[in-house]
């Protein structure tokens, strides 16, 4: 590894949108810098399985559905 080119790897306090606090390894900011979150796994619909609708705008949904169909997505 060449020196002088990487950026420093250190810790760092990450507030998750509950307040809870964990930390990190990070080329964020200076060590004890602390990140505050708007989106975390505890609250994001990907993680919490979350009713979002999907917008299907031209079809392009409903193709991809006809097209992939026997796949059972």
């Amino acid at each position: 590894m060449r020196k002088g080119i990487h950026p420093e790897y250190h810790m760092v306090n990450v507030k998750m949108t509950d307040g809870t606090m964990l930390q990190m390894k990070s080329t964020w900011g200076a060590e004890g810098d602390t990140i505050s979150l708007d989106v975390d796994p505890t609250v994001h619909p990907a993680w919490t399985g979350g009713s979002t609708r999907l917008m299907d705008t031209g079809g392009k949904v409903s193709r991809f559905k006809n097209k992939y169909a026997g796949l059972g997505f």
